[in-house]
């Protein structure tokens, strides 16, 4: 395969992989499968131009340091991106010291992606018609095949053998601590700490009224539900405190905005009012401080970067649920 053809097949399956897993990063469904499977092609499809990149960086290397230097540099995250995801997926290899598998995965494959984006801007290959020859597209649609194929048989070997990977949810996630609160792991968001909350003087707003712990509790409504979060677990658990529709009352709006002491919020449509609990206790239990106590808001079907915790503030207004990034930017 051409060093040309090799460049822009590698800058198409990273741009690819890169948005496919964000995409899948950010649904709690179960189609969620759909965009996980592509992901999982256009990577292995990076592992099959792993060989003829290697020949271009060896050629570089004798030529121009400086330019080969970053091909290596973005082989090897490729290698770890690729390698981090895997035995994730298969094997349920879910931390190395003190970063988790994802953090691994995630922040390889977008690094991967920024320095093929330096790479070609250092060395410009502009598609042209001739990419779009019958030659060209059959080696493409052979590449991709062959992604697609290793996909089929990694999975098969995955379920065959009996390893962890087959009691993923299908968002990759592997259970922890359901029906345990203590047992389910504490995380946030990128850089939103715990903050120090006394529950005996929190109070929660909602438009001109304000609630405290115990009359949020006193709602009693309960719900069993799944936490899926993005570090690549889930817990079941069972939650209970107050559901939105009954704290929000007859306010009229098109979205609920969910904000957290530490300034973290999320948007929902205001349909959704009604399966959106703001959770004061966890089986049975206060919540923790690191599971969002006094309240956390609980968002069944979404992944955990929407179940807002340390909430005081509800706010119902006319801008619509999706006007806000699809990913907390703090």
């Amino acid at each position: 395969m051409s060093r040309r053809l090799t460049n822009l097949l590698l800058l198409a399956f990273l741009t690819g992989a890169f948005l496919t897993g964000w995409t899948a990063f950010g649904i709690g469904t179960g189609w969620v499968r759909l965009p996980l499977v592509f992901h999982a092609v256009l990577g292995f499809a990076v592992v099959a131009l792993i060989p003829w990149k290697s020949v271009i960086v060896r050629h570089g290397l004798k030529v121009n340091t400086g330019q080969a230097a970053t091909s290596l540099a973005l082989l090897l995250l490729v290698v770890v991106t690729i390698a981090s995801g895997l035995l994730f997926s298969t094997a349920g290899v879910r931390s190395y010291g003190p970063l988790t598998a994802m953090q691994v995965h995630v922040g390889g494959g977008t690094l991967a992606l920024i320095l093929t984006l330096v790479h070609a801007r250092q060395r410009p290959v502009r598609p042209r018609a001739i990419d779009l020859e019958r030659r060209s597209l059959l080696r493409a649609g052979a590449v991709l095949g062959a992604a697609g194929a290793a996909y089929v048989g990694v999975s098969g070997a995955t379920t065959l053998l009996r390893l962890p990977g087959r009691d993923s949810r299908p968002t990759g996630s592997y259970e922890r601590g359901s029906g345990d609160p203590a047992a389910m792991p504490v995380t946030s968001w990128l850089n939103d700490g715990t903050p120090s909350i006394a529950v005996e003087d929190w109070q929660l707003r909602v438009g001109g009224s304000t609630y405290d712990r115990d009359a949020i509790a006193a709602f009693e409504d309960e719900i069993t539900t799944i936490l899926d979060c993005t570090g690549g677990w889930y817990s079941e658990q069972i939650w209970s405190g107050a559901r939105l529709d009954r704290l929000i009352g007859d306010r009229a709006g098109r979205s609920i905005r969910i904000r957290s002491a530490t300034g973290y919020e999320r948007r929902f449509p205001i349909a959704e009012a009604s399966s959106l609990l703001l959770a004061t206790h966890v089986g049975g239990e206060p919540l923790s401080a690191g599971h969002g106590a006094p309240a956390r808001l609980v968002a069944p079907g979404r992944r955990g970067f929407w179940w807002v915790k340390w909430v005081n503030e509800i706010v119902v207004d006319d801008r619509s649920w999706w006007l806000q990034p699809p990913f907390p930017l703090t």
